[in-house]
């Protein structure tokens, strides 16, 4: 089981440190435990860095960008497009020499998040896993995930632990399964019956019996007695989405109920249905319902 520290910035290898990052937003000093984000505006520089123990990807949002790499000979100098990503394994120094001023997301990914996933999709020894430092010019399912890590970093709303949990084991899934060598167990197959599986039903009751507290896949996959990532399939296959996004229906249902329902005022109602406050309930219902929910009241009471 990975850290349940909040994994901060002190932890990366010190680039956004430098006076050549100019910072928007970032994930430290949230409760975000696998994962790290950053989006940035970076000018040119040239630096070596201290090694990681975790992985490192590095999305050019614009481009193309000459980059050099001043301690992996394998990749040498190359124009990046936009759209590239520069993947940095951890353990090894890092050297790099930027010659135009490109936008940026940093996402890194705990080790132990890696091995975890590995251990449920390949054969061996998950310790041994290897995924080695390169520049991928298109991959289109790596792209998004990373754009959804810093699209959760920019907007509050969707910026929640589970949200940072489910990225972190779908990123580690599509790196082993693209850019490592090891031999991939079968695939698993959804209930024949339809109907949810113990462990789905159970990660169900958890979220309805806690919903107006913060919950995160760790904490779900504690009460299930399975693994984060087992979890985050189980969701994924059954019911076609992510548990964060099961738990904002739950939530943006409950708070329907309520409003038609109750006299409860909308700031109570978001505390109740687990929303960090009004604000945040408005803009959920608005996206799920397509009105607010002061409308969405009068609508059942005319």
């Amino acid at each position: 089981m990975y850290a349940r520290r909040p994994f901060g910035i002190e932890e990366t290898h010190g680039m956004l440190a430098q006076p050549s990052a100019r910072i928007k937003a970032n994930s430290d000093g949230r409760d975000w435990t696998s994962l790290f984000a950053s989006v940035q505006r970076e000018t040119p520089f040239r630096g070596v860095f201290h090694s990681s123990r975790d992985h490192l990807l590095v999305l050019h949002r614009d481009g193309p960008v000459q980059v050099e790499s001043l301690c992996d000979r394998n990749i040498g100098k190359r124009v990046v497009p936009a759209g590239g990503i520069h993947i940095i394994s951890p353990g090894v120094d890092f050297g790099i020499n930027l010659t135009g001023s490109i936008e940026t997301v940093h996402v890194y990914v705990r080790r132990s998040v890696i091995e975890e996933v590995a251990l449920e999709t390949v054969d061996g020894d998950p310790a041994r896993i290897e995924i080695p430092s390169s520049i991928v010019e298109c991959d289109r399912a790596l792209q998004s995930l990373i754009d959804a890590s810093a699209y959760a970093v920019e907007d509050e709303s969707l910026g929640s632990s589970m949200f940072a949990d489910y990225l972190s084991r779908t990123i580690a899934a599509q790196l082993i399964r693209a850019y490592s060598k090891a031999k991939l167990k079968g695939g698993g197959r959804a209930s024949a019956s339809g109907s949810m599986s113990p462990t789905l039903s159970d990660a169900v009751d958890y979220m309805m019996a806690n919903i107006d507290t913060a919950i995160n896949l760790t904490d779900i996959a504690r009460a299930t007695n399975r693994s984060p990532s087992h979890v985050a399939r189980i969701f994924r296959t059954e019911l076609g989405m992510p548990p964060h996004r099961y738990l904002i229906n739950l939530r943006v249902e409950k708070a329907r109920r309520l409003l038609e329902k109750t006299s409860m005022s909308i700031a109570e109602i978001a505390y109740e249905c687990g929303f960090a406050h009004q604000e945040h309930l408005t803009r959920l219902f608005r996206r799920y319902c397509e009105t607010t929910p002061a409308a969405y009241r009068r609508s059942k009471r005319n």
